[in-house]
Parts: structure tokens; C-alpha cells; sequence
């Protein structure tokens, strides 16, 4: 019973916090908890995927290992394959998921340096 309601927080939770990464850029309030938010995100990824390979997260990984306890037997490798597949009922291919993780990745980097940016140079403006 613990394992399934772990199950079901890991995908509220990822999901929000996926969704946070997306999103919390958007906001004067959000931004510096996005800022590091994003921050863990890709230190997660490249950091520690150094050990573990590219794109390794750790939300992803403790859910996989909830999920194996659960005795699912995932084919899915990354988060992006399971919620594709059990929301959207679409399967993914590993090289699939990984262009849209790293595709999103990257656009949400260039929107928050667009944002960091032009608030650096504000506030700069502002001081004069």
C-alpha cells in the first residue's frame, strides 16, 4: 500500500516538478526558485549522467525503483517514455524522448538567460 501511494506522489511530483522547469521562468515571483530548480535539474543531468549517463535524473530513478518493487515491469527507460505512455497512451522510443527532453531542455535555458538577461540589464538601468 506505502509503495503504490509512493508511486502515485512520484508521478504528481515529477510531473510537477517537470512542469515548474517548463513554466517557472514565466513569473517575477517564481524566477529564482526556478532559477534553482533548473539549476538541480541540470546538475542532475550532466553532473551526476556523467556517472550514471546523460540525462540521468534522480526523481526518475527513485520512481523506477518504486515501480520495480511494485513489480512493474517498465519497458519505458526514461520519464518522458512512462508519462507519455500512461498519459497520452503513446509510446516513445528512447531516441524519441531524449530529442524532447533535450529539445525542451534547451529552450527552457535560452528563455531563462532571455529573462535573467534583460532583468540583469533592467535593474542595471535602474541604478543609474
Amino acid at each position: 500500500m506505502m509503495l503504490q501511494l509512493l508511486d502515485i506522489a512520484c508521478f504528481v511530483l515529477h510531473t510537477l516538478l517537470i512542469a515548474f522547469n517548463i513554466v517557472g521562468w514565466a513569473w517575477r515571483r517564481t524566477r529564482l526558485p526556478h532559477l534553482i530548480c533548473f539549476g538541480l535539474t541540470a546538475v542532475s543531468w550532466f553532473l551526476l549522467g556523467a556517472w550514471y549517463g546523460w540525462g540521468y535524473c534522480i526523481c526518475a530513478d527513485w520512481h523506477f525503483q518504486i515501480r520495480r518493487e511494485l513489480g512493474h515491469a517498465d519497458v519505458d527507460s526514461s520519464y518522458v517514455q512512462l508519462l507519455s505512455r500512461h498519459v497520452c497512451g503513446l509510446p516513445l522510443s528512447r531516441d524519441a524522448a531524449d530529442w524532447i527532453a533535450g529539445i525542451v531542455f534547451v529552450l527552457i535555458a535560452v528563455a531563462t538567460a532571455i529573462i535573467w538577461t534583460r532583468t540583469w540589464f533592467q535593474g542595471e538601468r535602474r541604478a543609474d
